[in-house]
């Protein structure tokens, strides 16, 4: 159960100050050398994670059981990267929606010059984006209200993703919803700026951003977990 974190739980100038240090002594000594002020700034972080999923569970419920716990590792997996470096330099975490029938997923990125709180569908599988554009042909007019809509439009600009070139193959090039076709992800973004981040109310835009995904996470949920004969 997330906990019910109300005020505080704010990103300091400390965790931006060790993220510019980190980028520029990108080596496991360096790291050492200053791990109790990493676990210092992590445990800030994980505060602020904290009071996100209790801010999220007012409308949504969430799997992830703790804001520790939605925290990806810094270190990095350098084993298929040309990059060698083995720390990341952003603090992040996502949180997951329950079961199988409420689809998409809510992240968060803390870094100096870019942060972003972020959601939706960013590898499709193939069954669900075959779903996806199944309707999007069948309809395009639904999912084109909601990022249309100026919810979305002011929260997020528009809706981003790898998209295809063209059209998928076997659908119309000339249908009306041709550009949402050729999504090959489904994602949405809203960047915020340092100054933005370290005010008192980033947990509050930041809360008010992921429930802005609601109608498009609804829309998505409805198409992914009805099958063909619509149940």
């Amino acid at each position: 159960m997330a906990k019910n974190t109300r005020g505080g739980a704010l990103i300091h100038q400390s965790g931006f100050d060790f993220l510019n240090a980190l980028k520029k002594n990108n080596n496991r000594e360096w790291f050492n050398a200053h791990k109790d002020t990493y676990v210092h700034e992590l445990k800030q972080v994980e505060e602020f994670a904290d009071a996100l999923l209790a801010d999220l569970s007012s409308h949504d419920v969430i799997e992830t059981p703790s804001g520790k716990q939605s925290l990806f590792r810094i270190y990095r997996d350098t084993r298929f990267s040309s990059d060698k470096t083995p720390y990341k330099t952003h603090w992040s975490g996502g949180f997951k929606r329950a079961t199988q029938y409420r689809r998409g997923g809510y992240y968060f990125q803390i870094e100096p010059g870019n942060t972003f709180i972020g959601g939706g569908f960013w590898g499709p599988v193939t069954d669900d984006l075959k779903k996806i554009r199944e309707d999007i042909a069948f309809d395009p007019a639904p999912l084109r209200k909601i990022i249309n809509s100026k919810s979305f439009v002011n929260t997020f600009g528009s809706l981003e993703g790898e998209q295809l070139k063209k059209v998928p193959r076997g659908y119309d090039a000339q249908h009306e919803g041709a550009d949402l076709l050729r999504y090959k992800q489904f994602l949405l973004i809203r960047r915020f700026s340092d100054e933005e981040v370290l005010s008192e109310q980033f947990r509050k835009e930041a809360g008010k951003t992921f429930a802005a995904m609601r109608p498009f996470f609804d829309y998505m949920s409805e198409v992914l977990s009805t099958d063909s004969n619509g149940l």
